[in-house]
């Protein structure tokens, strides 16, 4: 039965839509639906163009009342809102659809589409196409699901208990990644139409797309370093045990246990606050958390101290609440967040306070992933029946967006975009990193005195730490400027200002105040520049009461419900590997920042944008929170089955620690798997096949162990069956589909000559993405920065730099 809601408030005010003027025509399904269904959000006219039969989508379980029918998936729900339904009968209704369209997204829901042909006939129509693997390539052909795209992508293999196979999120978000990188591309490739008249084509693989969510995995043999071993909630890095997420007394607790100059402080007021609740001795209050990292290369029982600290912390916070344990984060400012359930946000005052909820027929849909200052989204319309709009559609009269006249030559769609990047750490640099890929003009402004903790982090290049040798650095701010400047000084703020008015996009991810403290609020920033497009990015967002939220990816992920989707059903959850909404948040950051440049070409002017990284996040789970809402289900760790395939999971093969997925999507991938494991069970439809899963589990499990893995996966693909080894890093750099895609790049830098960034999971073929340049040295380009950027002669800026606030 659905519940009802209808007493959610919003904000935004009677400002207009920021309403794409473009058509877009769908042929995705589960794979890659989002794209579509965000960019309705942001006002295109989206034509989901089904079979007669409807689009896969729609036979796909949770079903409302656990009833299946076309009109009762809740995955078609969550992909297909604000989209127009029209049945194509063949390949003539297509190509009338197609002669008013600006963008074709395709991810092999229909067959017989001809992209290339499309674009012959229309020279200004952008194509997009998504497949597990890219469209070229020794694996292009392969059969893939979620968890072997998973799998390939390597973050498997650090995800779930050290003493069981590896694990996928319970609810598939495979796609949704490569859905998120289309959208990109899209507005990406319109932008660069906007100038040269002409549409060009876009690739998205799917595995390329979800290499973001392991952290450069694939770079440490680059190196010559062991990167970390999985551990449920945590990670083991060499002798180093790392606990994110614990046991409370009535959940679980993201808590970040950390050292260094950038946690050190955090971890401080944690064992501050344990010692005032008589939780721990005085040894612990009293460690130089900032300083460790020394202590652990020169005392041998430093490594003791920080493992007994997990085993204290966990024992302590097994003893408080929910509730209690809130309360003392916001008041001491801990890394400490409660993991929140599907109910838990359902029911959440922040989310209902900043209205994120769209409210459909009564029932809650995750709504808005960006509020917009001068242009809201508006909430969108339920997902359409099979059909709803065929009638509609045909009746309309064909029209076309005036794109520009045609450029002499081929410009990156970015040339001429300049961007001033206040962000730090993964989420914001990353999603610069993708303007800067495209020709945008990026100055990273940094402070030796607050060095970004990237500039930190494993692996690195040679055995040492040090701000110029962090591969994530190197990939993550590849083709920027960087510009150091004490921010917080008062008599920076002239070079400040100069700053603001040469920028067209403004990126910061302070918490939320900090700018307005030192005098630069969004507010201050537009009147400065009336044109330019500020973007905020922060875990809870600008308004609510978790505000104030601070911390990184792990709690990003506590707060959006990813925790309790990782883990074995018979035990504790293990939740995703690493920060993890460091890695959708870059998508929707870029998402939002090219729909209001598009804006402001066409007449807008600049706005300012609050993207809550959590309610990006939220959007990876939108089947699961609509079978709460409509089910009474709370979202849950179901280890690696999957409601609609069967057999579906991890098997062990020869090696230590080594594994594959194998999924069987139909009947007959099963029959084909089922002969070669010499069952007895092949005629078994799919709820025979969960009804049996432990049987089956163990034929597999017997079968594979002690095979080879390369032997195995060819033989699995041979016969049509979706397989891929679980990806260590010696596998992702051996793995012929990334070579092909020259996924790791040799990219310049100038302290190493050389070193290494990673490619995204999207392209454009006519303007592709440039990497050339690795993360630049701190400061490197301040001289240039003062003089070609802003103007300054010679003498004013040497003076500047004389102050000492420039370093």
């Amino acid at each position: 039965m659905a519940s009802t809601h209808s007493d959610q408030q919003t904000d935004g005010g009677t400002q207009d839509n920021l309403t794409l003027p473009y058509r877009v025509i769908d042929l995705t399904d589960d794979r890659g639906g989002l794209a579509g269904m965000f960019l309705a959000q942001l006002g295109a006219d989206v034509i989901a163009v089904e079979p007669p039969e409807g689009q896969r989508t729609r036979r796909l379980a949770p079903f409302a009342d656990d009833q299946p029918g076309p009109e009762q998936s809740l995955v078609h729900r969550a992909l297909n809102r604000g989209k127009r339904s029209v049945v194509a009968s063949g390949p003539d209704d297509l190509d009338r659809l197609v002669a008013g369209a600006d963008v074709v997204l395709h991810s092999g829901a229909m067959d017989d589409v001809d992209l290339g042909a499309w674009r012959s006939a229309h020279r200004r129509l952008v194509t997009v196409n998504i497949t597990p693997f890219g469209e070229t390539g020794p694996k292009s052909g392969w059969a893939a699901t979620d968890i072997t795209l998973v799998a390939a992508s390597g973050a498997m293999s650090l995800t779930g208990d050290d003493d069981r196979a590896p694990l996928r999120l319970s609810e598939p978000v495979v796609w949704n990644f490569a859905g998120l990188d289309a959208a990109c591309a899209a507005l990406m490739a319109l932008t660069e139409r906007a100038r040269s008249g002409l549409g060009q084509h876009a690739s998205v693989s799917a595995q390329a797309s979800y290499m973001s969510a392991n952290q450069l995995l694939g770079t440490y043999p680059l190196v010559g370093q062991e990167p970390g071993r999985r551990v449920a909630g945590g990670l083991r890095q060499g002798p180093l045990l790392s606990k994110v997420l614990n046991k409370c007394a009535d959940g679980y607790v993201a808590a970040l246990f950390a050292f260094g100059p950038v946690f050190g402080p955090y971890t401080i007021r944690l064992w501050n606050w344990v010692h005032r609740e008589g939780g721990c001795s005085d040894s612990f209050k009293d460690v130089d958390w900032v300083g460790f990292g020394m202590l652990l290369t020169d005392d041998p029982e430093a490594l003791e101290i920080f493992h007994e600290g997990n085993e204290v912390l966990a024992q302590f916070l097994a003893t408080k609440t929910r509730a209690e344990i809130t309360a003392a984060a916001e008041e001491h400012r801990l890394l400490v967040t409660v993991a929140l359930t599907t109910r838990d946000l359902l029911e959440s005052p922040h989310f209902g306070v900043r209205g994120y909820w769209d409210v459909i027929d009564g029932v809650r849909h995750n709504g808005r992933f960006a509020r917009f200052t001068s242009t809201p989204l508006r909430p969108q319309r339920a997902a359409s029946t099979l059909g709803q709009h065929t009638d509609e559609v045909v009746a309309e009269p064909v029209s076309r967006v005036e794109v520009g006249a045609g450029a002499s030559e081929d410009l990156l769609p970015l040339d001429g975009v300049k961007v001033l990047d206040f962000s730090w750490a993964i989420a914001g640099p990353e999603a610069t990193r993708h303007l800067a890929d495209f020709g945008a003009t990026v100055i990273r402004v940094e402070s030796e005195a607050k060095p970004d903790p990237v500039r930190g982090a494993v692996p690195f290049m040679g055995e040492q730490g040090g701000f110029e040798n962090s591969l994530l650095w190197h990939s993550f701010n590849a083709g920027k400027l960087s510009f150091t400047m004490d921010i917080a000084a008062a008599e920076v703020r002239p070079v400040m200002m100069d700053l603001v008015r040469w920028a067209d996009v403004i990126v910061e991810s302070f918490s939320v105040g900090v700018l307005e403290g030192r005098g630069f609020g969004a507010d201050r920033l537009l009147e400065l520049n009336p044109d330019v497009i500020v973007l905020s990015s922060t875990l809870a967002g600008q308004t609510g009461p978790l505000r104030k939220l601070s911390g990184f990816g792990t709690t990003g992920a506590a707060v959006s419900g990813l925790y309790p989707t990782t883990g074995w059903p018979d035990r504790d959850p293990a939740g995703p590997w690493g920060t993890y909404t460091d890695f959708p948040a870059p998508r929707f950051a870029v998402m939002a920042i090219l729909a209001a440049l598009d804006h402001r070409r066409r007449g807008g002017g600049g706005q300012h944008i609050d993207f809550s990284q959590a309610e990006g996040a939220m959007h990876l789970l939108g089947p699961a929170f609509l079978d709460d809402e409509v089910n009474g289900r709370e979202g849950t760790w179901r280890g690696n089955s999957d409601r609609n395939m069967a057999p579906h999971g991890v098997y062990p093969v020869a090696g230590d620690d080594r594994w594959i997925a194998i999924a069987c999507e139909d009947d007959a991938q099963w029959r084909a798997l089922a002969g070669l494991l010499g069952s007895a069970r092949a005629d078994l439809g799919l709820d025979d096949r969960h009804a049996a899963a432990a049987e089956i589990v163990a034929e597999i499990t017997e079968w594979t162990r002690g095979q080879g893995v390369a032997e195995l996966e060819a033989l699995l693909q041979d016969h049509g069956v979706a397989a891929h080894r679980v990806a260590v890093p010696d596998d992702l750099q051996a793995d012929p589909q990334l070579a092909h895609r020259d996924h790791f790049a040799r990219v310049a830098h100038p302290v190493h000559g050389r070193t290494w960034a990673e490619r995204k999971g999207f392209d454009l073929h006519r303007t592709p993405a440039v990497l050339e340049n690795a993360g630049p040295t701190l400061g490197q380009h301040l001289w240039d920065v003062l003089t070609e950027h802003l103007g300054y002669d010679d003498d004013s800026a040497s003076e500047w730099i004389a102050t000492g606030h420039f370093r």
